[in-house]
């Protein structure tokens, strides 16, 4: 079976890029579940439930996040109820809405999804690495085609907790830094790997935002508030093929598609 997964998702740029190939990408590469990590969906902060289900009524299967899942108060009553919006799992007790997602995919194979936030340079959340060998030890039980999106800043950590699942999960993929990197490859047991898929929007940007504003913040050092850049459109990603009978992927390829008309 084959999953795409869709890295950050920044404002309205990466909408339109994501409407104008997600099917296209879908179809011509015979994808069987489709993620996207949608934490700067809304303006580069956050999500609303507005653009959320737009989201949900395309292609796509299930999104993920990371930190800024929170940037919109709206959300939260949102993702109590909305199975099929995850917010980081080792969040401690009693915060709104779920990070573990179990279901069927497009051919009637059982899937899961764990969302987990890092904590190098990041809030001191629950760890992660407790959290996640937990609930991949429990979805075991139910499936072991498991897929996690490891949000975090530090490229040690992320491959650290690559090491630290491998062989116990069909992929760890890497978001929240989007920059591509190009390590994506299958660890020594089984596992699909990659410290970050990069993100869908403008890549004439800074991370996304207009490349003045985020300078200024630099060069400057005072609040200015960051927009989406327009330029350069693309939907970056990666597609990793799993054996359904074991659980542990068989390859990895990251991708970067340009939108066909800006």
């Amino acid at each position: 079976m084959r999953v795409l997964f869709i890295g950050d998702i920044f404002g309205k740029p990466g909408r339109r890029v994501l409407q104008d190939k997600l099917h296209e990408l879908i179809h011509e590469q015979r994808i069987d579940f489709a993620i996207a990590n949608v934490e700067n969906a809304a303006g580069g902060f956050g999500i609303t439930p507005q653009i959320a289900d737009e989201l949900l009524q395309s292609e796509i299967d299930l999104l993920t996040s990371g930190n800024h899942i929170w940037d919109k108060r709206a959300i939260l009553p949102y993702l109590a109820e909305q199975p099929r919006l995850l917010r980081p799992h080792n969040y401690p007790p009693g915060v709104p809405g779920t990070g573990i997602y179990v279901g069927d995919t497009r051919c009637g194979v059982r899937i899961a999804v764990i969302n987990l936030q890092g904590r190098v340079f990041m809030p001191a959340i629950d760890c992660p690495f407790v959290a996640g060998l937990t609930a991949v030890e429990q979805i075991r039980n139910e499936t072991n085609i498991i897929l996690i999106d490891f949000h975090a800043e530090a490229t040690s950590e992320k491959q650290a907790f690559g090491w630290h699942i491998d062989g116990r999960a069909s992929a760890v993929i890497g978001t929240h830094t989007h920059v591509q990197t190009c390590d994506d490859r299958i660890l020594p047991k089984g596992t699909a790997y990659i410290t970050d898929v990069g993100m869908t929007g403008s890549y004439d940007s800074v991370i996304g935002s207009i490349p003045s504003l985020a300078l200024e913040r630099f060069l400057r050092q005072i609040p200015i508030r960051l927009e989406p850049a327009g330029g350069n459109l693309r939907l970056n990603g990666a597609i990793i093929e799993i054996d359904q009978s074991t659980g542990l992927a068989t390859s990895i390829k990251r991708i970067s598609v340009p939108a066909c008309c800006e």
